[in-house]
């Protein structure tokens, strides 16, 4: 890890891990009473350099983890139930340690995208727990598995990949696109946040203080397979600061006070960011809080309700009106994409998409402009996956564990569904905020991105028809 020893010595030391209720309340997030009867499938850590690269443990092993100085998650798997997690936070690209050193203007920031989040749930009668994070919020609820709920999502669409086997999950995330796409319009009508709220961490231009800071709407867990994705555990030590190298790369070690994850419970946000920080204050919490995730089957169905009639049920019917070409065709059909046509910073990506095109702006920049060229949206994300699966761009184990195929849809379909929507304005979809983001490259020939932008109309991207039917109930 890249902790100095003596902020190690007190993250390590300070917390009350072994005193009985905070083990309890993380015991009882897993799933059950005790380790044994914990419904949680595996443990792992957090916080990592490298958070694609995920080390699993058995639940068993709990005890051991507390004690070894890693940031410890659940799986988001569960043996009973589905659990459904929304995760939002402050992302600064030109200050990245902003929200551990000035936390309380990195929670102000999100105060309008959190009474949003909170004044939607409860209009679908969900109660969820609420957590606060190192830079942000999760919200987490659940619902039964084999349940009529869940067969009805897990039928939505015969089209979407069934990732990892987990066919509920997979359909999931076109509810969570929902989610996303109302938190996002219904801010942005109120126009009373001063930070752009984008879904992922996705490049902004600089605001009013200068920098490019943002709230993430972060649903970019729903891209994976279930079995790869982790949520934090409350009560439990944020590292993130050290073991990224963050802290010791800006010079910040004695500037970032070590926190744990709490439940929001009775405490707005001000006093949890003082009870985080004092051990006995976080024993005293626990012993007077609930860290079980509550089943809200019935508000979940609510949601699906409303996701049934609305304009994205639309659009995920147009885009799912497609598919991928079949990998046998692609030397033929994806291989003899005609690069020479699209601007040099996008021919830049497609070519070179070992890393460009796994950044969400990457993906950003080839949908927009293969949208405005009149690519199909599920063709676009076709294409990406072709180069995913390309073992020529080097991807070594990149995509052990992952899906290139639902990580190509879950991107594409995200940025597709914004345009198609009128949620994405294109305010940095201009040369001077693409030189800005590193798309434009010394020596290329000189291009513009205007002709694309003026394209990318509701018409042009998705059919009048498509935007303004009626979505059929094909679950039913």
């Amino acid at each position: 890890m890249d902790i100095s020893s003596p902020e190690k010595d007190r993250i390590l030391t300070d917390f009350p891990l072994e005193e009985d209720a905070v083990r309890q309340r993380i015991v009882d997030y897993l799933g059950g009473r005790t380790p044994a009867t914990a419904t949680c499938i595996h443990l792992a850590s957090c916080d990592s350099a490298d958070p694609s690269r995920i080390e699993r443990w058995p639940v068993a092993e709990l005890d051991r983890l507390l004690h070894s100085g890693v940031g410890v998650a659940r799986s988001l798997y569960d043996s009973r139930s589905v659990l459904v997690h929304l995760d939002i936070e402050y992302v600064n690209h030109d200050a990245p340690a902003e929200a551990f050193t000035n936390p309380r203007r990195a929670f102000r920031g999100q105060e309008p995208v959190v009474a949003k989040i909170e004044e939607l749930l409860a209009g679908w009668g969900i109660r969820p727990l609420h957590l606060l994070t190192g830079q942000g919020h999760h919200f987490v609820w659940r619902f039964a598995r084999e349940s009529e709920l869940e067969r009805r999502i897990a039928h939505l669409f015969p089209g979407v990949f069934p990732v990892g086997g987990d066919r509920v999950f997979a359909h999931l995330a076109l509810l969570m696109d929902y989610f996303a796409f109302r938190i996002k319009a219904e801010v942005e009508a109120g126009a009373d946040s001063e930070l752009p709220v984008e879904i992922t961490a996705i490049q902004v231009v600089p605001g009013a203080a200068g920098e490019r800071e943002l709230v993430s709407i972060d649903i970019s867990e729903y891209g994976d397979p279930l079995a790869s994705r982790t949520i934090r555990i409350p009560f439990t030590r944020y590292l993130k600061p050290w073991n990224s190298g963050l802290a010791r790369r800006l010079g910040l070690e004695k500037q970032i006070v070590p926190c744990v994850c709490l439940p929001l419970h009775e405490i707005d946000v001000e006093r949890a960011l003082r009870v985080r920080e004092d051990p006995r204050a976080v024993a005293a919490l626990a012993r007077r809080c609930c860290t079980l995730i509550p089943d809200e089957g019935e508000g979940t169905t609510r949601l699906l309700e409303d996701y049934l009639g609305s304009a994205t049920r639309a659009f995920h019917q147009r885009f799912y009106e497609a598919e991928h070409d079949s990998p046998e065709l692609w030397p033929v059909t994806y291989a003899r994409t005609p690069l020479e046509d699209l601007p040099g910073c996008v021919r830049h990506t497609l070519q070179y998409p070992n890393d460009l095109l796994l950044k969400p702006a990457g993906m950003r920049l080839a949908t927009r402009c293969l949208l405005a060229k009149g690519w199909h949206p599920r063709h676009i994300a076709g294409l990406f996956r072709s180069k995913f699966e390309d073992p020529s761009y080097g991807w070594m184990g990149c995509w052990d564990g992952y899906s290139p195929a639902f990580r190509a849809d879950f991107y594409v379909r995200l940025f597709a569904g914004q345009i198609a929507l009128g949620l994405d304005r294109l305010e940095d979809f201009h040369c001077d905020a693409l030189r800005e983001q590193g798309f434009c490259r010394e020596g290329e020939p000189p291009c513009d991105v205007a002709p694309y932008r003026e394209a990318l109309t509701p018409g042009r991207v998705v059919s009048e028809r498509s935007l303004h039917l009626q979505p059929t109930r094909s679950d039913e």
